[in-house]
């Protein structure tokens, strides 16, 4: 999301023309976001959206919660509540691992590190591996 450096609310269809996305979209996601507390909005000729909190105190972990639910799911559940039988029993285990690497990820990462373009180094070596790259 694009956010102004002042703090000044940002109209959703400004934030959709400078991202190249529907306005929308956008607009769907920023009530998504405003319900949880990441945006705030503000009505008026002066209105429009800003950060609810500072940058470095949201992770993408935190917008993708927002507006999509849970970081994994398996079949609309989350992996700590399936079960599996027979020679799938150790299926559950390999999705919380699923799902602890996600949040390795996603909960070590902010908008501001995003935005100022400052990835923390662990994850930056995660793409080091040329395989990461690869859409196997």
């Amino acid at each position: 999301m694009a956010a102004d450096p002042d703090g000044k609310p940002i109209k959703g269809e400004t934030i959709a023309r400078s991202q190249g996305m529907p306005i929308k979209f956008v607009e769907n996601t920023l009530v998504e976001l405003r319900r949880t507390g990441l945006v705030a909005s503000q009505r008026g000729t002066a209105g429009g959206f800003k950060l609810g909190k500072p940058a470095n105190h949201i992770t993408i972990a935190d917008i993708v919660r927002a507006v999509d639910g849970p970081l994994a799911e398996v079949r609309g559940e989350r992996p700590d509540e399936t079960s599996y039988e027979g020679a799938a029993a150790n299926l559950q285990t390999v999705w919380i691992a699923v799902r602890a690497n996600l949040r390795a990820v996603l909960e070590h990462v902010t908008l501001a590190d995003m935005v100022n373009d400052k990835i923390p180094k662990k994850i930056l070596k995660l793409t080091e591996n040329p395989d990461a790259w690869k859409p196997h």
